[in-house]
């Protein structure tokens, strides 16, 4: 069985795609969640919503977002904003898991030393919240590798192209071209970032 000559471009595409949406994702869930923290009363309104964005199928998503105007239409951009919708949950909670899982004695002593919460927050809460916030990120990037082989659906491109090719000609050679690589995609990322956790842990 021939590989598709696109495959590399698309391969490419579908990593360049996933990057952005985790990067924007975890650029607007963290800082969210640091929020949450000082301010609980957020925690019902943030988590709320993505909460929702997580109920709603991702077809169905994908369709609405093509009727917005700006960030809707067809090609990337609304995939992306569909993707970043979908991850914003598990780095949402991780981080308010993370610096609210520090334990209070820590954050008396670094009061006591004479820190500025600003300061608590860049020396002591985030450091020690980071493998579970990184954690959280693990979670998003690794589920958001396969949803974003949807994202072909609405002209985002990616993997997903071949597995849309591949069904409508019912072709399993090239269905299964896609769906590969994007598993691979996946499990590696997952290793990845599980070791980034464990040095972290040490």
């Amino acid at each position: 069985m021939s590989l598709p000559p696109d495959l590399p471009a698309l391969l490419l595409e579908h990593i360049v795609i996933v990057a952005l949406s985790i990067a924007l994702a975890a650029a607007i869930g963290v800082p969210a969640g640091i929020a949450v923290t000082r301010y609980p009363a957020l925690e019902r309104w943030l988590v709320g919503l993505a909460n929702i964005a997580q109920t709603i199928p991702s077809l169905a998503l994908f369709g609405f977002l093509i009727t917005l105007p700006v960030l809707g239409g067809i090609g990337p951009r609304p995939a992306i904003v569909a993707l970043i919708l979908y991850a914003l949950l598990p780095i949402l909670r991780n981080t308010v898991a993370g610096i609210e899982g520090i334990d209070p004695a820590l954050r008396e002593s670094a009061l006591a030393i004479g820190m500025r919460p600003s300061e608590m927050l860049r020396y002591v809460e985030i450091p020690l919240a980071a493998r579970t916030i990184l954690a959280g990120v693990r979670i998003a990037a690794v589920t958001t590798i396969g949803t974003a082989t949807i994202a072909a659906a609405i002209g985002g491109g990616g993997l997903g192209v071949l597995i849309f090719r591949g069904l409508a000609s019912l072709n399993t050679g090239e269905i299964l071209a896609g769906a590969a690589p994007a598993a691979l995609l996946a499990l590696l990322t997952d290793g990845g970032l599980a070791w980034c956790e464990r040095r972290l842990s040490r």
